[in-house]
């Protein structure tokens, strides 16, 4: 059955919608929930820790921004949101998620000046200490990539805490295996508890599966757990590759499924030097002098391709949210708050097998084999 939704969303739109129905209310994988329920009453059901849910998008703004100085550009972007921000944050515990996909390449992190410029606004808004987090996929753990990019001095300079979130209690989830079985993967609640405020603030940059990192990956990907040491990698599991199966239509529909639970609450894309061909750990640099913000972590993504002269049809993950109503992607329901980004536009050169990227585009072929 499974098989057949994923060739049906390859073919049309109509197939498409059929492959977002049956994945978010259906299909006994009970995707709805990303929970325990669902498939059998002998599951028991996930905590309900509960952010993202499916809504009907309406306008959505974004804060546009162009010069030099990244710590005040950030400032810059998300001033026309202070009402909004200060009204959402009061009762809540704001977490700051960067973005440090591996140790010894500061390029290809979120800089400390991007969070500076974020905590400066924060600052006269919210008095409880903030907490910057990530879960790094690196095997010498978040605290190596907090000392070797600048994180580490942001602990005397402003009210925070760094997090090793690998560290915090998980919750057990839903995703597909590489022959579209449910698989079992451990969830960081810190990504799912309502009580929290997530800001993800990281790079434009390419991928090597997922066409582009932009807000919503950088939350989503960060929120399985690694432990090395005990040989805990769920992070791999979302990739959901087998020797048999190599699609990488596999991860782009494992991110929309866990979109449904783990989600910005405000996304700021860093493109003052962003990152291009062999992301997300081996790119190049991109003088490209930008900043966007908004609360509406999909139409910030929308404008972060279009900055790079990425096609969004064909960025699987988030073209899923999209038809599933996670938030707004239709250009003209965007409303742009600065200069007309079109102006600013830089084709990024695209990971070296992007064409193999694109595939997730077609019907997805698992070989079997037979018993004899």
């Amino acid at each position: 059955m499974l098989e057949q939704i994923f060739n049906d969303f390859a073919r049309d739109e109509t197939g498409r919608r059929r492959f977002l129905k049956n994945l978010t209310t259906g299909a006994c994988l009970s995707l709805a929930s990303l929970g325990m329920s669902g498939c059998s009453s002998s599951l028991k059901q996930a905590p309900r820790l509960n952010r993202a849910t499916s809504v009907e998008p309406g306008e959505s703004r974004v804060s546009f921004v162009t010069g030099k100085d990244r710590r005040e550009m950030v400032y810059e972007s998300l001033r026309p949101f202070r009402d909004h921000i200060q009204d959402s944050i009061q009762n809540k515990q704001v977490v700051i998620k960067i973005n440090c996909v591996v140790d010894s390449n500061p390029l290809i992190a979120t800089h400390p000046d991007a969070v500076r410029g974020l905590l400066d606004f924060l600052g006269p808004i919210y008095d409880r200490k903030i907490i910057i987090g990530e879960s790094t996929a690196s095997d010498k753990g978040t605290f190596t990539t907090f000392e070797q990019y600048g994180y580490v001095p942001l602990e005397s300079e402003y009210n925070v805490r760094l997090v090793e979130l690998n560290s915090e209690p998980t919750t057990y989830h839903w995703i597909l295996d590489p022959n579209m079985f449910t698989q079992q993967i451990r969830i960081i609640n810190t990504f799912l508890d309502p009580n929290n405020y997530i800001f993800s603030i990281t790079r434009l940059k390419t991928h090597n599966v997922g066409v582009v990192t932009l807000t919503l990956k950088n939350v989503v990907m960060g929120s399985p757990l690694k432990i090395p040491s005990q040989k805990i990698n769920d992070k791999s599991k979302m990739h959901a590759n087998s020797k048999e199966n190599l699609s990488p239509k596999m991860l782009n529909v494992n991110m929309f499924l866990m979109a449904q639970r783990v989600k910005p609450d405000f996304g700021i894309l860093d493109g003052v030097e962003g990152v291009e061909g062999d992301g997300p750990t081996r790119g190049e640099p991109v003088d490209h002098h930008v900043v966007l913000a908004g609360p509406d972590y999909l139409s910030v993504d929308r404008i972060g391709t279009e900055l790079m002269g990425v096609p969004w049809e064909k960025v699987g993950y988030l073209n899923f949210c999209a038809e599933a109503g996670l938030g707004q992607a239709d250009l003209s329901k965007i409303t742009i708050i600065g200069p007309d980004y079109r102006d600013h536009i830089r084709t990024y050169k695209l990971h070296r097998n992007i064409e193999w990227q694109f595939e997730w585009m077609d019907n997805l072929a698992i070989p079997r084999k037979h018993e004899t």
